[in-house]
């Protein structure tokens, strides 16, 4: 009995003593607000030496698990870190104050992470909160118009099509002038992937945190060979804290805005019926076709992303799933993406090893609208009807140009039904990238201060297709019916990375010092395998003589690279930076094949000196300057520095009986070619004032490069290729950029964000011969336009100039203002018009680009907009040089429309017309890419989510004097631009 009394008590004593821990145990609630009592989302409150942590959510309220003698972290960036001791408070609500400044802010780099305060080279960093909205279909679109120095122009209207982006002008004639992309530390291979519109178009955007974009030569040298046209560093969003799922869609409609100027089916009767001859009055038809109104529609599209993030024991993580379905404004366009994305990143041995698992997939299924119907539908004749009243059976229906006499019954040379070239064509893709790699960084146990780092990464993709076009249709149809075509391709990539440094870093307070040195080796590997397959007709059967010489070929090149940092700070005031990058390619002969790349910067923190420190007036003020060489290979072939032979081309077969053979002739090979490489000078300044309401930056840089890759002529008789890429030349970028960052307006329930930055470039060709200043080579062309015969250019590479510089005639006009046909100043005076008298005029390459953006929070409300603007651009409008002449509607076998710039001109169609200055148009323009309105109404489902929902405009309005299409032309020649659609959208975002 008293056995079991003591064993009662021993319970009743647990009980008492677990009621006792559950006691201490409770749930503390607070509100976090800012200086002016707004509301702090996103802020980490974690409980001191355990692993328990929540965030704060839009409204600031925070709820947290926790005990009477727990300490609180409270940690937000911008703000000052606060600990707090619980106590017997359930109730804890607090106010953060906002950091002097945010110099302590992490920026990534090359090879790592630095503080802001302690950089001193040209460095940009643009987090998610400042992204573009709307419908983003490839990552760089996100940043358009944020960066001082960086020029982002999309290649079109087209779903995925991506964009032309510089850094800083162009590096480089013939090589490449895109930049080196990073993403999670995989350097991605920019090449173009096989089924795919642009290889950025694989990459989720909703799943990128930040780019950091290196500019100068002290922050991209780092990169070497690589790292001419600067660095974009991707990084993408982790998992951290408590589980969150977000769920987000945005739903939109896209409609053309602007369409090609033609004359109409009455000004087209009109000119016939004035001058035309009687057969050509017979070909006039009685319907009224807009033909671009038939091809273009207005287009759905629907990206939706899940996430789930947050960390499970010691284990943080962040999965997502996108879906996009976007519909090109060119009917039979579309394009799906599916992308999975996967971020593991658990610490180690008491944080001494960190591991980063980042994995990118993404799937596509595209089917591309035939952009020849764009072309075809500003020029087919507009008083025929789009379906065929005849012979209805043949041609899939369409209305076509028929000829009895014909094999074929279709009238040769004549153009093909717009709407016959969407619909009968199928041009189907299903391409398929991943990018990933594992990190593993580990801090020595033994010495603290020196890093190892492992990084494996690879980006491998695989590209194939098919090509379908009926053998019933008029672009594929051949007599007796066995036309058409039926034609597949493959592509694989398959790129590994191998890399890994060594760090040692150490803070020598007794001098006032601080260091870090950082030694490193990598290997990049880049191997294509493309398929090669017979041609079929639409029926399956093989053309004749069309098998490959070779089922594949494997192209491979490899970068081998040895590199290193070093880091120095002098009471917190004074920096020194210095790399070096020794770089390997098996593209170059032996004897060419390293390169070296140094840089070296300085950066003065003039804030913390004594006569400043105090200052209520200025928070922040740097002084930079930098000095390094990058350097280029991209644009070479990967074996063309020894001689080989290449097959010729299947036009050049020779018959041996039944029986034709392709041959084998030699190519152009270079092997004195070495590194392209660009020197850059920068000096910049960095400011604050008033705690950082107004802040940004001032940048000067100079940009020389020399041995250019170029592309030289090969003389006649070799019988080489025309073209080989030898180092010839130099060129000049230099500029100035600035940026501000402003707060006008902070109170409790108003904020108001207002950034602008602008950018001076001038690019200047300095030298284009093996001879310095050679006068007798005035250089070469560029700049193809469309409409001539032998091949038109309208730009000309030459020293003294910018590149693409247009070299035309000087326009003669009448005394009432009109242009006189073929009458051109004759500029020597030899009574002649010839080559001579072109002269170098205009660029298509604009001098001065803006960016502008504003955000508005008021409560719940938010609004912004973005634009941007461009400057001293020009465009040659080939849409009016090819088709505003009268030859253009009665000069062929049919009747073609034409633009309605034949009204103004009254042009008949001389050769030498489409070389004359008078088709150069201002394209300086300012663009509202971006107008956006949010609304967040908090708590939903019984206060288990949260929920905002936003409406968007892209493509609001644009001012310009040019009269084509739209300025943005990429290339400076007006040619079939897929148009850029206005886009409506709506979305909404769950946060659970």
């Amino acid at each position: 009995m008293k056995k079991r009394l003591r064993n009662y008590g021993l319970i009743l004593i647990c009980l008492l003593a677990t009621m006792s821990i559950k006691a201490q145990q409770r749930t503390i609630k607070g509100l976090i607000v800012d200086s002016y009592k707004s509301p702090i989302p996103g802020v980490t409150i974690s409980v001191q030496n355990k692993k328990t942590a929540t965030i704060s959510n839009i409204k600031g309220e925070f709820s947290i698990v926790a005990s009477q003698n727990d300490i609180l972290i409270f940690n937000a960036i911008g703000f000052t870190k606060i600990e707090k001791k619980i106590g017997t408070a359930d109730i804890l609500n607090l106010v953060m104050t906002e950091a002097t400044t945010d110099l302590d802010e992490v920026v990534v780099v090359g090879y790592g992470t630095s503080k802001k305060k302690d950089l001193t080279g040209a460095v940009t960093t643009i987090n998610s909160k400042d992204f573009q909205t709307g419908v983003i279909s490839t990552p760089e679109q996100l940043i358009a118009g944020k960066v001082p120095g960086v020029s982002i122009i999309s290649n079109g209207g087209q779903p995925g099509a991506g964009s032309t982006i510089r850094i800083r002008g162009g590096s480089s004639l013939s090589a490449s002038n895109n930049p080196l992309i990073v993403i999670d530390g995989v350097p991605l291979d920019n090449d173009g992937v096989a089924g795919a519109s642009n290889p950025l178009s694989f990459i989720n955007p909703n799943d990128i945190e930040s780019f950091t974009v290196l500019k100068d030569a002290s922050a991209s040298a780092i990169y070497g060979t690589r790292a001419s046209n600067g660095v974009i560093i991707i990084t993408t969003k982790k998992g951290k804290g408590a589980m969150q799922v977000n769920f987000s869609s945005v739903n939109s409609i896209s409609s053309i805005i602007k369409k090609v100027s033609v004359l109409s089916a009455d000004e087209f009767k009109a000119v016939v019926n004035e001058k035309g001859s009687a057969a050509q009055k017979a070909m006039l038809g009685s319907a009224n076709t807009d033909w671009q109104d038939a091809i273009y529609r207005q287009a759905l599209a629907t990206d939706n992303n899940l996430s789930i993030s947050g960390q499970a024991g010691f284990l943080p993580y962040r999965v997502s799933l996108g879906f996009q379905n976007q519909n090109g404004i060119l009917k039979t366009d579309n394009l799906q993406r599916t992308s999975l994305g996967v971020s593991i990143n658990p610490t180690f041995f008491e944080n001494h090893l960190k591991v980063d698992i980042n994995l990118k997939g993404s799937l596509q299924k595209a089917r591309f609208g035939n952009t020849a119907a764009i072309g075809a539908a500003t020029s087919f004749d507009p008083t025929q009807p789009i379906y065929a009243t005849e012979n209805k059976q043949r041609f899939g229906g369409y209305y076509e140009w028929l000829d009895k006499t014909s094999a074929t019954g279709l009238t040769n040379l004549a153009g093909r039904n717009p709407l016959g070239l969407l619909e009968q064509r199928f041009n189907e893709s299903t391409p398929q990238r991943s990018i990933g790699n594992i990190q593993l960084d580990y801090k020595f146990h033994f010495l603290p201060e020196l890093r190892a780092n492992l990084n494996l990464g690879y980006d491998i993709s695989k590209g194939a297709g098919t090509v379908f076009e009926s053998d019933s249709s008029a672009n594929g149809y051949l007599a007796k019916g066995v036309g058409g075509s039926n034609n597949s391709y493959k592509q694989t990539k398959n790129n590994t990375l191998l890399e890994f440094y060594l760090n040692y870093a150490k803070d020598l307070k007794s001098i006032e010092s601080r260091f870090d040195i950082m030694a490193g080796y990598s290997y990049n590997d880049y191997k294509t395998t493309n398929y090669n397959y017979p041609f079929y007709n639409a029926r399956g059967v093989k053309y004749v003589n069309t098998d490959p010489a070779f089922p594949f070929d494997t192209p491979q090149n490899t970068l081998i690279s040895f590199l290193g940092r070093a880091n120095y700070a002098f009471k917190d005031r004074y920096f020194l930076t210095a790399t070096l990058r020794r770089d390997g390619s098996s593209r170059f002969a032996p004897a060419n094949r390293w390169g070296l790349f140094p840089s070296i910067a300085l950066a003065w923190n003039m804030k913390d000196e004594a006569f400043l420190k105090n200052s209520k007036v200025v928070s922040a003020l740097k002084v930079r300057s930098s000095y390094g060489v990058t350097g280029q290979q991209d644009g070479i072939g990967n074996y063309d520095y020894i001689s080989y032979f290449a097959l010729s081309a299947a036009n050049a077969s020779y018959q041996f009986g039944d029986t034709y053979l392709q041959g084998f002739r030699p190519g152009g090979f270079y092997s004195n070619r070495k590194w392209e490489e660009t020197a850059s000078t920068n000096l910049a300044i960095d400011y604050g004032f008033f705690n950082n309401r107004i802040s940004g930056s001032i940048d000067f840089y100079v940009k020389n490069t020399k041995d250019l890759l170029n592309n030289i002529p090969q003389p006649a008789g070799t019988n080489f290729t025309a073209f080989i890429v030898a180092n010839v030349g130099s060129m000049e970028n230099k500029g100035v950029e600035f940026s501000i960052n402003t707060q006008p307006i902070r109170t409790n329930n108003l904020t108001w964000n207002l950034d602008f930055n602008a950018t001076y470039n001038q690019n200047t060709i300095t030298n284009l011969t093996v001879v310095p200043q050679d006068k007798n080579y005035t250089g070469f062309p560029s700049g193809g336009i469309a409409g001539g015969i032998g091949g038109q250019f309208a730009f000309i590479n030459s020293v003294g100039f910018s590149r693409n510089t247009f070299n035309l005639y000087k326009q003669v006009y009448s005394e009432n203002g009109k242009p006189i046909e073929g009458v051109f100043v004759d500029q020597d005076g030899d009574g002649l018009i010839n080559q001579n008298d072109l002269y170098k005029g205009k660029s298509s390459i604009p001098k001065v680009f803006l960016g502008m953006s504003s955000t508005l929070n008021y409560k719940k409300w938010n609004v912004g907009f973005v634009m941007r603007a461009s400057f001293d651009n020009y465009v040659y409008n080939n849409n009016y040089s090819q088709s505003g002449v009268l030859n253009q509607i009665t000069g062929n076998t049919v009747l073609y429309n034409a633009s309605n710039n034949y009204l103004e001109t009254q042009f008949k169609g001389n050769s030498q017309q489409l070389l004359s200055d008078y088709y150069i148009q201002n394209g300086s323009f300012l663009r509202m890419d971006n107008a956006n309105i949010s609304y967040d109404f908090g708590k939903i489902l019984g206060g288990t989510a949260n929920l905002r929902v936003n409406a968007n405009v892209q493509n609001v309005f644009i001012v310009t004097k040019y009269k084509g299409l739209d300025p943005e032309v990429s290339n400076g020649v007006d040619n079939n631009l897929y148009p850029r659609p206005r886009i409506l959208a709506l979305g909404l975002n769950l946060d659970f």
